[in-house]
């Protein structure tokens, strides 16, 4: 079985060191052999979490695609950027609208129950985006995901890719190879368990 990974970075911005990650985790993937899909937040703009607009409304059509794009691969990994030592906005707002999803098409759904996620984080100082990975994972776990326990986080990552995006540093290099190991074994050993 060939799993196939999502993968998304929680900052939209040109040069974003989560984008890069992002881009990193995406060729880590493919080489250990899984099927992946890189997607961009900006091409599933959302408006702020409100219940009010949902009752409303609805759930946004982007975020139902966001949600049936989770749902149909085997696991996903993020890679984030740190804002005040939590998740950034565009990224909680995200999460937040697709947990709200019950049902795709009139099936029920819910995108992030029982999904395998692996987590990276940067930053341009030394702690690397720890901080907020913590509460992105609480956020997630949640939301019942499932999150792999080895994550990859990049300190001043300003400096920490060569010019073919690439880590120069072996234990960043090891980190990535490391989760996108755990996101890879675990989703086929669910895939397992949900074809026993």
């Amino acid at each position: 079985m060939i799993p196939r990974i999502l993968v998304f970075a929680g900052s939209t911005r040109t040069g974003a060191f989560s984008g890069r990650t992002a881009d990193a985790a995406t060729k880590e993937l493919a080489e250990q052999g899984a099927e992946v899909t890189r997607i961009s937040l900006a091409d599933y703009p959302l408006p702020i979490m409100d219940q009010d607009l949902e009752k409303e409304k609805g759930i946004p059509e982007s975020a139902l695609k966001l949600g049936g794009l989770i749902a149909a691969h085997d696991g996903v990994l993020i890679a984030s950027p740190e804002y005040n030592a939590s998740i950034p906005p565009l990224l909680k707002n995200t999460v937040d609208w697709v947990s709200r999803i019950s049902k795709i098409d009139g099936r029920p759904v819910r995108p992030w129950a029982g999904k395998v996620v692996g987590l990276c984080s940067s930053s341009d100082g030394n702690f690397a985006g720890i901080r907020g990975l913590y509460h992105l994972r609480a956020v997630l776990m949640n939301c019942r995901a499932e999150i792999v326990t080895p994550q990859c986080s990049v300190a001043r990552a300003q400096d920490a890719f060569d010019e073919e995006g690439n880590f120069k540093d072996e234990r960043t290099r090891g980190m990535m190879e490391g989760v996108c190991r755990a996101v890879i074994e675990h989703a086929r050993l669910l895939s397992n368990r949900v074809e026993a």
